[in-house]
This record gives structure tokens, C-alpha cells and sequence, in this order.
């Protein structure tokens, strides 16, 4: 396939994320709750989590923000639901390294519709709002 071709591949992708969000909403038993926000161009993301068992049982997304972000918070919720918490945060670190432009090991990992992020790491300034979720989620992964 193209370059051309595949970048509009991923940029449907990106686009049917944002406008049909997977897992928005906020999970009222939630066992953990994350807020963040990018101050620099208003994004920000309220993301709950039950974790079980050590894993994420079930996770939604909140918020309001860019294409980028909010496709990326949807794509991450899809990816991370039914993971251990030591897969998803491995999870997490490969998307952070692919999304940066540094080399990346997915071996064994299903990254899926989130490849189609992989673009944003020429436009360094887009890459806080496509980790915005993934930090929420290591951050409440952590505590």
C-alpha cells in the first residue's frame, strides 16, 4: 500500500474514533478516577477505571479536546479493557516510544487501530495530546 494511501487509511481511523468515541462515559463504580488536562491547547480527560484482580476490568473517557486526543483516549480504552495492569502499562510505554519516533518493541502485542497514530510523531507538537490518555492511565495504574 501507498504512503498516501495508508496515511488516509489512518486518518479514517483517527476521524471514526473521534466521532464515534469507544467507551466514552464515566464508570460510575469506578475504582479509580484520573484527571488531567493539557494546558497548552485545552484538552483534558477524566478517566475512570476498575481494576480487578490486576486488571482492568472495564475503563471509560471523558472530555473534550482535539481529533488527536480524544481518538487517541478511545483507541486506548479499547486497547488497555481486559489487560493485566503489567500488559497495559507495557502497552502504554510502546505507544509512548511509537508516538515519539523512537524505535518501539510491539512483539507479541496487538497494538490495532492505535498504529494509526503513529503519523503524530512528526508533529511534535500533537504528541502531549495523543499521550494525554496514556499518562491518566499510568498515573492511575501507579497509585
Amino acid at each position: 500500500m501507498s504512503s498516501n494511501n495508508l496515511d488516509a487509511l489512518y486518518r479514517q481511523v483517527i476521524m471514526d474514533h473521534y466521532k464515534n468515541p469507544r467507551n466514552k462515559g464515566i464508570l460510575e463504580n469506578g475504582s479509580l478516577t484520573v484527571d488531567m488536562n493539557n494546558p497548552t491547547c485545552g484538552d483534558r480527560i477524566r478517566l475512570t477505571m476498575k481494576v480487578e484482580d490486576g486488571k482492568v476490568a472495564d475503563t471509560k473517557f471523558e472530555g473534550e479536546g482535539c481529533s488527536i486526543s480524544m481518538s487517541s483516549a478511545s483507541m486506548m480504552t479499547q486497547a488497555v479493557k481486559g489487560k493485566d495492569v503489567e500488559t497495559a502499562l507495557k502497552l502504554s510505554r510502546t505507544f509512548s516510544d511509537m508516538i515519539q519516533g523512537k524505535e518501539y518493541d510491539d512483539h507479541g502485542m496487538d497494538l490495532g487501530d492505535i498504529e494509526a497514530l503513529q503519523g503524530v510523531s512528526k508533529f511534535p507538537a500533537r504528541i502531549k495530546c495523543a499521550t494525554l490518555a496514556w499518562k491518566a492511565l499510568e498515573k492511575g495504574l501507579q497509585e
